[in-house]
C-alpha cells in the first residue's frame, strides 16, 4: 500500500533522513518509533506531500506521490486521514462542524450526507453528544477523539497518526490506542503512527520500523523489538535513550 524508497531530505545543512526505506502493508498497522529529531514526522509529511523528498521516491498504492499535479495529489489526499498531535481543531467552529470540514472544503458529498456521516464519525470514536459544543469545551483526550472523527468522515483507506497519545493520562492514551485497532479491525484500515509510547506500539503494532540517524535501522514485530540484539533499537526500546539519538 506505501513505499517509501530510497528518500533523503535534508533542510539546509541539516540532513534529516537519509537513504530511508519503508513499506507498509494494505490493512497493517505500522508504528514508527525513534527519539526525537530522527525525522518521524517529516517522513509522515513526506507521505502526503507536504515535504518533497530531494531525493528518492513515495508510492502510495502504485502512485509515485511527487510525480503526481495538483488534482492527482487533492485526490489521493482524500483517501488518507491525518491526526495532527494536538488534535488540530479549529476553535471557532463546534465540534461537529470541524468533523465534516473535509467535505465542506472538498464539497464531496451533499448537506444531508454530511450530517450523517459526521454523526457517524463521532459515534465511531464514542463522542456521541459533542458536536454541537465548541473545542475548549473538550479535555485533551476528547480533542485527539474529535480529531480522529474528523480523519475518518472521507472514509479513508489509509490513517497517519502523528503521535497520538503524548500528553494524555494513560487511561486516554489507552482509549486512544484502542481506537487505532479498531480502525484496522473494522475499517481495514491501513496505518502509519509515530509514537515514543512503548506500552501503546506493543498494543497496536502488526509491525514496528525505528529511525535512527535519519534511517530505518530496524523493523520487526512487537515481539522482535522486545527481544532486540541491537543494542541501539535495544537502549530505546527500555527508555535508556532520552532526547535526539545522534549517529
Amino acid at each position: 500500500m506505501i513505499s517509501i524508497e530510497n528518500v533523503f531530505k535534508a533542510y539546509g545543512d541539516r540532513q534529516i533522513l537519509r537513504d530511508c526505506t519503508v513499506r507498509v502493508e494494505r490493512g497493517e498497522t505500522l508504528v514508527v518509533i525513534g527519539a526525537s529529531g530522527t525525522g518521524k514526522s517529516t517522513l509522515l509529511r513526506t507521505l502526503i506531500g507536504l515535504v518533497v523528498p530531494d531525493e528518492g521516491h513515495v508510492y502510495i498504492d502504485g502512485q509515485d506521490v511527487h510525480e503526481l499535479d495538483a488534482r492527482g495529489l487533492s485526490e489521493l489526499r482524500s483517501r488518507i486521514g491525518y491526526l495532527f498531535q494536538s488534535g488540530a481543531l479549529i476553535n471557532w467552529l463546534t465540534v461537529g462542524e470541524n468533523v465534516a470540514l473535509p467535505l465542506v472544503e472538498t464539497k464531496r458529498a451533499p448537506p444531508d450526507e454530511i450530517e450523517e456521516r459526521v454523526q457517524r464519525s463521532l459515534d465511531l470514536v464514542g463522542l456521541r453528544g459533542t458536536r454541537d459544543l465548541m473545542p475548549g469545551q473538550l479535555s485533551g483526550g476528547m480533542r485527539k477523539r474529535a480529531g480522529l472523527a474528523r480523519s475518518l468522515v472521507s472514509e479513508p483507506e489509509i490513517i497517519l497518526y502523528d503521535e497520538p497519545t503524548t500528553g494524555l493520562d494513560p487511561v486516554t492514551a489507552h482509549i486512544i490506542d484502542q481506537l487505532i485497532i479498531d480502525m484496522r479491525e473494522k475499517l481495514g484500515v491501513t496505518s502509519v503512527v509515530v509514537s515514543h509510547d512503548m506500552e501503546g506500539v506493543y498494543r497496536v503494532a502488526d509491525r514496528v520500523a525505528m529511525l535512527y540517524d535519519g534511517r530505518v535501522i530496524a523493523t520487526g514485530t512487537p515481539d522482535d523489538f522486545k527481544d532486540a540484539a541491537d543494542p541501539i533499537v535495544r537502549q530505546f526500546v527500555h527508555g535508556a535513550l532520552e532526547g535526539p539519538i545522534r549517529g
